[in-house]
């Protein structure tokens, strides 16, 4: 992937160390807007932050050679990332562990164009690999998106969370695409 590559006045570009607080930050934001009542209010409104900091100040600070990182930026904002692990999984591939675009940007296409640039990621690196990710099967919108996009359903399980961080017994959805080609333009 190229360092930087502009689409308007949106740029995309791989993620740097001294980016993770804006990382942490549309992170938290993004499950706080989306993860109610999946996450309990005191986990999303307290810890979360906290513990979004820490996980993204971990993954910069000992980089793992199979993650990909690419952020959307917008007059110099973080405003679009996502997180991707190649073979993470020996059936379904690399894993897409983070995709989360600002509020005010849903529905513009960013999401879309992280998911792609993701997917060549993926196929640059291994082109036999597949793509999947998990969504909490209460995101409606998210697996609405996904599916859109050629996603399929291939396991729902109890939500892999502390139970700590959970309201009830939420369930997670792996959503696959066996091709990841299908995400890129056409």
């Amino acid at each position: 992937m190229a360092d930087s590559a502009s689409t308007g006045e949106l740029s995309y570009r791989s993620a740097r160390p001294d980016d993770v607080k804006a990382i942490a930050g549309l992170h938290a934001d993004s499950w706080r807007r989306h993860y109610r009542g999946a996450y309990t209010d005191a986990f999303l409104d307290e810890e979360a932050p906290v513990v979004l900091l820490e996980q993204w100040t971990r993954r910069f600070a000992a980089p793992d050679p199979r993650a990909r990182t690419i952020l959307a930026e917008r007059d110099g904002s973080v405003v679009g990332l996502a997180y991707t692990v190649l073979g993470d999984h020996p059936i379904w591939g690399a894993l897409l562990d983070n995709l989360h675009v600002s509020y005010d940007l849903k529905r513009t296409g960013v999401g879309t164009r992280l998911l792609a640039m993701s997917a060549q990621a993926v196929l640059d690196a291994d082109p036999s690999s597949g793509l999947y990710l998990w969504v909490f099967e209460q995101n409606a919108g998210a697996r609405a998106f996904y599916e859109a996009r050629g996603g399929d359903c291939v396991e729902r399980l109890p939500a892999g969370a502390p139970a700590s961080w959970l309201n009830g017994k939420p369930y997670g959805l792996r959503m696959a695409w066996r091709d990841p080609a299908r995400l890129l333009p056409a």
